[in-house]
């Protein structure tokens, strides 16, 4: 018998077999996949969630220099370690002038004073900053930006004026240069500085925060209302 005929007598059976042997392996391992998939899922979720944690964590860092409490789908990620509860985002110098002018029987007092004043807006982080992530999104709750701080950088008097009886008090004084730091608040409030700072945070945590999703905030307290305004002096 030639070795053309024994190779195909026995070049068919061994080849069943081999596809059988394919299939079977093919089989197990979808089986383990499918029954795993759960397990894989959850894991990879978990680890993006950390990731993006991390992310968020290291934003606010970078940003304000505090670690403010972080909850991704009910799981905390960062615990605010630093006793500032502030976020100061945006600041902005204003110049104001105030004058005080009054006379009696005759006799005027006359104050006159200019101040630059650098004004502060952000965000008071003393509630937690709650993080939603979904497939197309992720929502950060944070409260609405607000003014927090107005430093004095100057104080000049322009005018300190007596009356021949009518004299300026130490008050009337203290009362003038109070006045000061308030009208720098409500310039800031009048030019939107708050506004602009939840634009700020938003764009800088854009910037730091890498991920597919669109990136959302929404305000969870009222906005800030417009200061009381200052009694013009008489």
């Amino acid at each position: 018998m030639s070795n053309s005929a024994i190779s195909g007598r026995f070049s068919w059976p061994v080849a069943f077999i081999l596809v059988a042997i394919v299939i079977a392996a093919a089989a197990v391992f979808v089986f383990v996949r499918l029954e795993t998939w759960p397990a894989r899922t959850v894991t990879q979720g978990t680890e993006d969630l950390e990731r993006l944690g991390k992310d968020l964590r290291s934003a606010f860092v970078e940003i304000a220099h505090l670690q403010p409490r972080i909850t991704i789908n009910n799981h905390s990620f960062a615990q605010e370690v630093s006793p500032t509860t502030e976020l100061a985002v945006v600041s902005r110098e204003f110049k104001v002038k105030r004058e005080f002018l009054h006379t009696w029987a005759g006799s005027s007092k006359r104050i006159k004073l200019v101040g630059s004043f650098t004004v502060k807006a952000g965000f008071d982080l003393r509630q937690d900053v709650a993080v939603d992530v979904q497939p197309n999104e992720i929502t950060i709750q944070v409260p609405h930006a607000q003014i927090l701080a107005t430093e004095e950088n100057r104080v000049d008097v322009l005018a300190l004026d007596n009356g021949l009886w009518n004299r300026i008090s130490n008050l009337d004084l203290q009362n003038e240069l109070a006045a000061l730091p308030q009208l720098a608040r409500r310039q800031a409030m009048e030019s939107n500085l708050a506004g602009e700072a939840e634009q700020e945070l938003e764009r800088q945590l854009d910037k730091r925060i890498h991920a597919r999703q669109h990136l959302r905030l929404v305000f969870t307290t009222p906005p800030a209302t417009e200061p009381t305004p200052v009694t013009e002096s008489h």
